[in-house]
């Protein structure tokens, strides 16, 4: 949602040049005008910030260490948080892709690439950096698939997205 709520702030609008830079491929758009320099600065921030907080939490609530079984202690939190995050909105552009070659309008839901493109995207970065189990990669796709649809849902009540998936 990072990117979303970036374009709300009115001083954010200069940074609002499209990724693709009008390019096209076989005469569409590549991303399109939602994927911004905007939106990948502030997603990148904003996910490394994430990362440090996990870091902190882990570090200073036990509770939340029972919880998780990634070693926060032994990572370091700038290089996760950017490529976690880089890898999210790089799986997310090349969704994007995928959707202005097949005419699927920005903002219409494709079902269910619109909802793991950033996961894909997150574990292909951090793949040779952060190893886990098999079953911890699954367990992961289900909470952030369950996570993406209930922010979007969420986004989707506070208006600002157009459909709730």
């Amino acid at each position: 949602m990072t990117p979303i709520l970036a374009a709300r702030f009115p001083y954010l609008k200069r940074w609002s040049f499209p990724l693709d830079g009008y390019t096209t491929f076989r005469g569409k758009r590549i991303f399109g005008d939602h994927k911004t320099v905007r939106g990948l600065f502030s997603g990148i921030l904003i996910g490394i910030l994430t990362v440090y907080l996990q870091v902190y939490l882990y570090a200073h609530a036990p509770l939340v260490r029972t919880f998780v079984s990634l070693d926060y202690a032994s990572i370091q939190p700038l290089l996760l948080g950017l490529l976690s995050s880089a890898g999210a909105l790089v799986g997310d552009a090349l969704r994007s892709f995928f959707k202005r070659q097949l005419d699927i309008p920005p903002g219409k839901s494709w079902f269910p690439f619109d909802q793991v493109d950033y996961i894909v995207g997150g574990i292909v970065f951090t793949f040779f950096y952060i190893r886990l189990t098999f079953s911890q990669y699954i367990l992961l796709c289900i909470i952030w698939f369950l996570l993406h649809l209930l922010t979007s849902f969420i986004g989707y009540l506070l208006k600002l997205k157009e459909s709730p998936i």
